[in-house]
């Protein structure tokens, strides 16, 4: 049987953190408001080219900003 990997991110906690509301990071990403909404309610697994500008947006590594659940 195939199992399903989980990924859990931080996006939310790393928003938060620089007092960015989702509609200014969604602006700073190049995405919708309800797509940083999905993305931090763990309902959408952003491409590697979003992931990647949002390590870019945030100055840190994708293993801050996204785990794997196994």
């Amino acid at each position: 049987m195939i199992k399903k990997n989980k990924i859990s991110n931080y996006i939310k906690e790393f928003r938060k953190n620089n007092d960015m509301t989702q509609e200014e990071l969604a602006k700073a990403a190049g995405v919708s408001r309800q797509s940083i909404n999905a993305i931090e309610k763990g309902k959408y697994i952003p491409s590697l080219p979003l992931a990647l500008r949002l390590r870019s947006i945030f100055n840190c590594s994708t293993d801050d900003l996204f785990e794997l659940d196994e």
